[in-house]
């Protein structure tokens, strides 16, 4: 994959992730907006199999930002509701878990990509299009994209 330049413009990144016992079958869903006017540009889940709540939330990331870059964008904004997630990726908390600092790694290398990102911690009910799109491909056991939200 090329890298992307670094001007583009700004997205907001939803992000949500989950699975049914912890591990057991999880999803991630991801729907990303423009910063500017809140179109919405891209929304998609991804079933993952058997995974833990926390990978989960890490796979949504990634899938966000890699979908982010492809549409060229050079500013995210990522909101979440796992509070884990974001104060890991914020430097607030170490990442302790040896399955999560890869995938906390992987992360950090995608944000090379853009210009700027920000991480915030959202509550849950300001999250529920992205958490209904981790539910879909949950209920499916398939990958699902620009879903309507």
């Amino acid at each position: 994959m090329s890298k992307m330049s670094k001007g583009g413009f700004a997205v907001v990144i939803n992000i949500d992730g989950g699975s049914r016992g912890n591990p057991g079958p999880a999803g991630a869903g991801i729907v990303i907006r423009s910063a500017d006017d809140d179109t919405v540009l891209f929304t998609g889940g991804e079933f993952l199999g058997q995974q833990t709540n926390n990978t989960a939330e890490y796979a949504a990331l990634l899938a966000g930002l890699k979908a982010a870059a492809k549409l060229g964008a050079g500013e995210v904004k990522v909101l979440s509701d796992s509070q884990l997630l974001v104060r890991q990726m914020t430097g607030q908390y170490r990442v302790k878990n040896p399955n999560l600092q890869k995938l906390h790694e992987q992360a950090q290398d995608l944000l090379g990509q853009f210009s700027r990102c920000t991480f915030d911690h959202i509550r849950r009910e300001e999250n529920t299009d992205a958490d209904r799109l981790a539910n879909q491909a949950m209920n499916l056991k398939a990958n699902v994209e620009d879903s309507a939200c």
